[in-house]
């Protein structure tokens, strides 16, 4: 009888440490879960539309940029030549 006894006990081990591996194996999968929720397969955020710039203001953008650098470039060549 005591090797019966002890062979329940040794299932009862067995049984606890399948819950916890259980769980944690939960744990991980839920884990996944969440981070695949965030991206798709290809590593680009999903759920968020891409921003796109039509080319008349991509244009004027640009255009405004190389005024500015325009201005800054004059300032420092006046600022050399004042030397």
């Amino acid at each position: 009888m005591d090797i019966l006894a002890a062979l329940k006990r040794e299932e009862a081990k067995f049984e606890k440490q399948a819950d916890v591996a259980r769980q944690q194996l939960d744990t991980v999968r839920a884990a996944i879960k969440i981070l695949q929720r965030g991206t798709t397969g290809g590593g680009t955020v999903s759920g968020r539309k891409k921003r796109v710039m039509s080319a008349a203001v991509r244009a004027k953008l640009s255009k405004k940029a190389k005024e500015r650098w325009a201005r800054i470039k004059a300032a420092k060549g006046k600022a050399q030549k004042s030397k």
